[in-house]
């Protein structure tokens, strides 16, 4: 680490800089506006630059490597813990400063631009799917009240409500037939931009390599792939597969005291985006009529859901580990067993 270590707290217009000299041990807070905050850092001598992992830090952070800095994004919780007393500018800044010199905590990875630009299809996506479900629901709520029960299932639902129309039209007032229409147009609108940005994930896929490797994973679709890909980049974000299996809440959480630890759920931590995407496909692993040797003994002897979790936890080690060491997917591959033990493999 670069003996100079600036701490950002990052904002909109005004920005604090906060740093330590480290041959004095002088202690300086700097309030600078957007105009002169590249600017300063310009005239610095290369150095560490941390920030909190929050919006915009991206972008700064490639900044900041442009002019020869270095530069590291610190979780947001585990700034948090380290701010006193009343939390203003300052305070952040500081709290960033002292996590910098925590080195137990992992950095999050600096994304590229194509990274971001990526990711951002797959928040639309989420966004428009959340809108659809909820006018869906709605919709259904408002009909209920006119005496028309609506299946569930917004396919179901939709369609059941195309193939009666004749018949809820005569239950509902004039005007509550024209809100219908409505209705039904914007939700056909949403699916038609929900399909543009399937399509464009699609291309995503076709155009990246890593995800052309990780779509070829059981259990592992478009979406999955692309996430994947873009989240990961070339793995060096984390130590081995299980601390990004850790990373996306696929491990059980645990509190101890006095010696004792007690073992809890899934943590839930982290992206819940991709461990849906994990989860899902894993179930669906799970759901197939012959699934694999290790997958049938695990439903045997657990529950269904904890068979999932750990189908979507070993995918996640085998998407860091494709990312990370640049293979292709093998269902055959075995790895190398310690102290020439005899090797075994099992693939999801």
């Amino acid at each position: 680490m670069h003996a100079m270590t600036y701490a950002v707290d990052l904002a909109k217009s005004v920005f604090q800089v906060h740093w330590v000299d480290p041959e004095t041990g002088e202690v300086h807070n700097r309030r600078l506006t957007r105009a002169k905050f590249i600017t300063f850092f310009a005239q610095r001598q290369p150095g560490c630059v941390a920030m909190e992992a929050c919006g915009s830090a991206h972008h700064w952070g490639r900044t900041f490597l442009a002019q020869g800095h270095q530069v590291e994004l610190i979780p947001a919780f585990e700034v948090k813990k380290r701010v006193f007393g009343n939390k203003d500018d300052a305070a952040d800044a500081t709290a960033i400063w002292l996590s910098a010199q925590d080195r137990r905590i992992r950095r999050v990875p600096l994304k590229t631009v194509e990274q971001q630009s990526d990711l951002t299809a797959h928040r639309m996506r989420t966004q428009l799917v959340s809108e659809r479900t909820a006018r869906v629901n709605a919709l259904r709520g408002l009909l209920y009240e006119f005496g028309v029960a609506m299946p569930k299932g917004r396919g179901i639902g939709l369609r059941w409500l195309a193939a009666h129309r004749a018949e809820v039209d005569a239950q509902l007032p004039v005007r509550m037939q024209r809100l219908l229409n409505l209705q039904l147009q914007t939700l056909g609108q949403l699916d038609e931009h929900i399909e543009v940005l399937d399509a464009e994930i699609r291309e995503m896929v076709a155009a990246n390599a890593l995800a052309k490797r990780l779509i070829k994973i059981p259990g592992i679709g478009p979406l999955g792939a692309s996430a994947l890909a873009s989240t990961l980049g070339d793995g060096s974000g984390w130590r081995n597969a299980r601390q990004f299996a850790c990373c996306l809440g696929l491990v059980p959480s645990h509190t101890g005291t006095g010696g004792k630890v007690r073992m809890g759920g899934i943590s839930k931590r982290g992206d819940a985006y991709l461990r849906t995407l994990l989860v899902h496909g894993a179930r669906n692993l799970a759901r197939l009529a012959t699934p694999s040797v290790w997958v049938a003994g695990m439903l045997e002897r657990r529950p269904f859901n904890v068979v999932v979790t750990a189908v979507a936890h070993k995918l996640a080690r085998i998407a860091w580990a494709i990312a990370s060491h640049q293979r292709t997917y093998d269902p055959a591959w075995k790895p190398e067993s310690p102290r020439g033990a005899p090797a075994t493999t099992a693939t999801a």
